[in-house]
Formats: structure tokens, C-alpha cells, sequence
């Protein structure tokens, strides 16, 4: 059968539209940006515990004095592991999407319900939407909308939007026929019969599909943390790309918490908001007796929105006039960058996080704010040609990130080599003795389980193994590469290392690695690899005419192997989560760094 170049034409497709639609995804973006950024405010703005008491009347109101209790321990807990912003970023999130989501999400549903055809057609282009996997929609959302948080919502809202018009369907549908006719009979207009007949009888349901756009939305914050998302999904992110354990637990288990009460919320309004919902209500409440009426008790609505209004007013009252404790940032010929904001990006390889944080502190001394984003490989460059992002210092070139380069790079000014030349490598442990070049590993793919353990799979070195050293030597049909990510792959270095198990790893120098294990570069005698490369500073299209001190302090930046080393091992020694810490305290043993012309 003929090869069919889908992939092609939607590539063609997606150009097409970025070309002749710019203006409107501008527009889009602006108008989502705007949502986003208003309702962060209003839900940053109060006091951690002040607006988690607001939220626990709220659950007192709908649920009971025990739904309230748990809700205010639940969102202490959450501030109290240091993820209130994040928490709040991602409700905003979530809030967004669910209102754009409802907003098409009903009225398509209304018509689905009222016509047989329209919902023929709308079945499979909503099968389609639920059943593609969600994170294909970041990629002409990165495209579209550059990195950050626009495309997260933009594909959370394409996600979540089938159920929130099938539930709306379903539950018109199901309305009794005979209601609908009685009230035609009395001379009812259709308007008038949907509006006071149908909706009223079919609210639980639409509520639950309200509630179902609400997790479906809940479920995409991760995918939206890979592309500059933030929030709690930005922490998981993270917490994946570093391996580390605790951040991940402690941003899911805020993630739980949100869910739950949003979960457990809308569920109530939807009783509240049904009449037959009210009717049960009143029924448990007068059935309750002695604790579970105490635990059950609602208050009336007035009493639960004064006390909301009044725990607002001193949560505004504290903000305003007490303020939060805040450091002050440098002052005089120190303060060049006088607030304003660089946004940083970087792929959670060691030399970028170290340079990445080296220049975070460099910069926030001198007055700037520093907005440093972990991110792929692919929506990094993405995000640097859209403007998304000012700089980044960890691009390999000409080699490694060639790809990437030839794809952006008439979008971007590289500022220039800090360190090189670099190698690219397959490494074993020095007690795997019979194997000390490329051509070693063949026919010895049992010993290390046909595997090499990779990185991440958008990272060049990976593309370059894939495509060229596996097939040149002959190991692609012996060993299969395993994606990952570098945090991933140390773990399984060291694991093996201490086992003695034989393990074959894609590695590159300069690495801590090499100073803390005993490991063998497997030589590459037909240069597959290529020649070492720099690594560059790359920073968006006229960065350089915007901040031009900035971008001379990059361009004269250069770090020894000792010194670059040196800063990645002070920063495995500090410990995750405290990369600012660790260049602080190897700054003040290389005070030279500091002195920037």
C-alpha cells in the first residue's frame, strides 16, 4: 500500500493557519491571558488562611460543618508544603478552561438535544476530541500560542468540552416526554418550555457534566506543566524531570485536595440547584439527629455569605494595609534591571540547570526579576522563536540541537560558546571490562538486557544514537533505547552501580557523573558522534536591542571546566529543590564570576 504522508499535509495544514490566522490566535491568546490573569489576582490576592477559611464556608454552606472542618485543614495543608501559589495558579486554570469549556459546552448540547441530525454529527467529532490523547493537542497549541499557559487551557478546553455537551443532551433527553407536551398544550413557546420546563428537571445532570469538565480539566494540569503551565502541573513536572519524590508527592497530594473539594462542591450546588436535589436535602436534614445533625448542620445562605463577605474584607484589609513581608531588591547603580521581568528557559540537563540558576541570582542581584521555566527541548526553542522566552544558555550547536537550529534558528540570536568543546557518549561502569568502544557492545546485548538507558527522547543526543551510532554500528536490531530523562537515567546508573550490574547509559562531558563513579567512554572510532560541541546562549529576536547590558554580561560569559563542574557537583550536594542556595554558596568561593563588566 501507497505510504499516505498524513503527518505531512497536517504539518502543511498547521503552517497555513499560522501564516494566515496569526491575528486571530494573537486575539485568542490575549483574551485567555487576560481571564487567566484576572482571576489569578482576585485568588492570589488574600491571605493563604484567610481565603482557605472563604472556601470552607463555602463547603460549611453546601455540605455541612464536617465538609467545612475538612476543606480548611485540607488547604492549610496545602499552603503549609509551600505550593499556596501554585494551588491557586492551577484553580485559575481549571476556572478558565471550565468557563470557556461551559460557555460552548451548553448551548451545543441545547441544540444537540433539539435536533437528531445535529447530534449525528456532533457524536464522532466528540469521540474524536475525547479519545485523541490529550497531550497531541499541546503541539499545534505550542505553535499556535507559544509556551506558557494559554495552550494548556486551550487543551484542556478541547478535552474536557465532549462531556460537558453529551451530559447537557442526556439530560434535555431524558426529560419526560409528557411534561414537554403538557406544557406545548398550554400554548407554551419552545424558548419558554426549555427554559422553565426542561433545565430545571435536567440540572443534576448537567451539573454532573459540569463536574466531569472540572476533573477532565483537573487531569490536564500536568500535561500543561510540560509546556510552561505553572502551577501545581508545573511541580509535578518538575518533580518527574528531577526524579524527586517529595515535591511530586506533595504536589499531587495538593492536586487530591483541589480535586476533592471542587469534586464535592459541585456536586452539592447541583442538589442545591435541583429542586427534586432540595426536596432530598430538606428529608436528611429533618430525618438527622444528635451528631450527625451537629456535623451536618448548613447555615442559612445569608449568615454563610456574610461570614464569606466579612473573612474577604479582612483578608483585602491585611493585604492592603499590612502587606506581605517582602525582601528589597538592590538599590542605586546596583538596581540596573529596576523590576523588570526575564523569562529563562531550561532543560533539566545539569549544565543547564547550573547555568540556568548561576544567571538567576547573577541577575536578581542587579535588580531584575527572574522567571526560570523547566521545559522539553522542543517547546524551549518553540517558546524562544515566539518571544515566550527571553533566553536560554544550554543549546548545543552545531551538532546536538542542529535540529532545532535549522528549524528557528532565523528567529533567534545566539549570543555566543561559554564553555566547550563538549562530547557525546555511550558510557558502561570501568568493572565492565570487555567492552571499551561502540563496536565492544555487539553481540552483548544480553548482558546489559538489550537496553540503553536514555534521556530525554527530544534531547539530540537521542535523535543522533537513534538514527545514526545504533544503525552505523549495528546495534539497532540488538538494543532498544529507553526514553526517559536525565534525572531518570542517573538513578538507573547509580542503581546498577551499586548492584555491580553491568549497564550501558547515554551520558556527555562535562558531567558530575564522571567524578562520582568510575565509568568507561566507549570510544567511537568512525566519529558517528561528531565533533564536540559549544554550548551556546541563544535568546529570542531582539533581545539584544532590548536589554543590551544583558545581553553583553551573556556574550562575555565563560566558565572552565573546574569552575562549571564544580558548580553542578555543589548543587547535587545541596540537595534537590535548593539551586539558588548551592550557587550562592559557590559564588561566594568564586566571587569572580560576579564581576560582570
Amino acid at each position: 500500500m501507497p505510504r499516505l504522508h498524513l503527518g505531512a499535509w497536517v504539518d502543511s495544514g498547521v503552517d497555513f493557519l499560522q501564516q494566515h490566522l496569526s491575528w486571530l490566535f494573537d486575539a485568542i491568546s490575549a483574551l485567555v491571558t487576560g481571564l487567566y490573569d484576572g482571576i489569578d489576582a482576585v485568588l492570589s490576592a488574600p491571605a493563604p488562611l484567610l481565603f482557605a477559611g472563604i472556601l470552607a464556608v463555602g463547603a460549611w454552606w453546601l455540605r455541612g460543618l464536617l465538609a467545612g472542618l475538612l476543606a480548611f485543614a485540607g488547604f492549610a495543608l496545602v499552603d503549609a508544603v509551600g505550593l499556596w501559589e501554585d494551588a491557586m495558579s492551577t484553580l485559575s486554570l481549571v476556572l478558565v478552561a471550565t468557563l470557556v469549556t461551559l460557555v460552548f459546552a451548553i448551548p451545543l448540547g441545547i441544540w444537540a438535544s433539539r435536533s437528531d441530525r445535529v447530534s449525528a454529527v456532533l457524536r464522532p467529532v466528540l469521540d474524536f476530541m475525547q479519545t485523541m490523547p490529550a497531550m497531541v493537542y499541546l503541539i499545534p497549541g505550542i505553535i499556535f500560542f507559544g509556551v506558557g499557559v494559554v495552550p494548556g487551557i486551550i487543551a484542556t478546553i478541547i478535552f474536557s468540552l465532549p462531556p460537558g455537551v453529551r451530559m447537557t443532551e442526556l439530560g434535555i433527553r431524558q426529560v419526560d416526554a409528557e411534561l414537554v407536551e403538557a406544557a406545548e398544550a398550554f400554548g407554551t413557546s419552545p424558548r419558554d418550555t426549555l427554559v422553565r420546563v426542561q433545565l430545571p428537571l435536567a440540572l443534576p445532570t448537567v451539573m454532573a457534566g459540569v463536574n466531569q469538565v472540572i476533573m477532565l480539566g483537573l487531569s490536564m494540569v500536568v500535561i500543561a506543566g510540560m509546556v510552561g503551565g505553572g502551577g501545581l502541573g508545573g511541580a509535578v513536572y518538575k518533580a518527574i524531570g528531577n526524579v524527586d519524590i517529595g515535591l511530586g508527592f506533595e504536589a499531587g497530594i495538593s492536586i487530591v485536595i483541589l480535586a476533592m473539594y471542587l469534586d464535592r462542591m459541585t456536586g452539592a450546588l447541583g442538589r442545591q440547584v435541583s429542586p427534586i436535589g432540595r426536596r432530598t436535602l430538606a428529608k436528611a436534614r429533618a430525618a438527622a439527629t444528635g451528631a450527625a445533625k451537629v456535623w451536618n448542620h448548613r447555615p442559612q445562605p445569608a449568615y454563610a455569605i456574610s461570614g464569606a463577605v466579612v473573612l474577604a474584607l479582612v483578608a483585602g484589609g491585611l493585604n492592603t494595609f499590612g502587606g506581605s513581608a517582602r525582601e528589597d531588591g538592590p538599590a542605586g547603580a546596583a538596581d540596573i534591571g529596576k523590576g523588570r521581568t526575564l523569562s529563562v528557559g531550561y532543560i533539566p540537563w545539569d549544565e543547564g540547570i547550573a547555568s540556568t540558576f548561576l544567571w538567576k541570582e547573577l541577575l536578581e542581584r542587579r535588580g531584575f526579576k527572574v522567571d526560570a521555566r523547566q521545559l522539553e527541548a522542543g517547546a524551549l526553542y518553540t517558546g524562544l522563536a515566539g518571544g515566550q522566552l527571553d533566553f536560554q544558555t544550554d543549546a548545543w550547536l552545531p551538532v546536538t540541537h542542529a535540529q532545532y537550529w535549522e528549524k528557528y534558528g532565523n528567529k533567534l540570536e545566539d549570543l555566543g560558546s561559554w564553555y566547550g568543546p563538549t562530547s557525546l557518549e555511550l558510557s558502561v561502569p570501568s568493572y565492565v571490562k570487555d567492552v571499551r568502544s561502540l563496536a565492544d557492545l555487539k553481540g552483548k546485548s544480553g548482558q546489559f538486557k538489550g537496553r540503553i538507558i536514555g534521556i530525554e527522547p527530544s534531547a539530540g543526543a537521542m535523535a543522533i544514537l537513534k538514527d545514526k551510532v545504533l544503525k552505523e554500528y549495528g546495534l539497532d536490531a540488538e538494543y532498544q533505547v529507553v526514553d526517559g530523562s536525565t534525572p531518570g537515567m542517573l538513578a538507573e546508573l547509580k542503581r546498577a552501580y551499586d548492584k555491580k550490574e553491568p549497564v550501558v547509559a547515554v551520558l556527555w562531558s562535562p558531567h558530575w557523573a564522571y567524578s562520582s563513579y568510575e565509568l568507561t567512554k566507549l570510544e567511537d572510532p568512525k566519529g558517528v558522534w561528531g565533533a564536540g560541541d559549544g554550548i551556546h546562549t541563544l535568546a529570542r529576536k531582539g533581545f539584544a536591542a532590548d536589554e543590551p547590558e544583558v545581553a553583553e554580561w551573556l556574550r562575555s560569559f565563560k566558565l572552565t571546566e573546574e569552575q562549571l563542574t564544580g558548580l553542578e557537583a555543589k548543587i547535587q550536594e545541596t540537595g534537590k529543590g535548593k539551586e539558588q542556595q548551592a550557587v550562592r554558596a559557590w559564588l561566594a568561593d568564586h566571587p569572580e564570576v560576579d564581576r560582570l563588566p
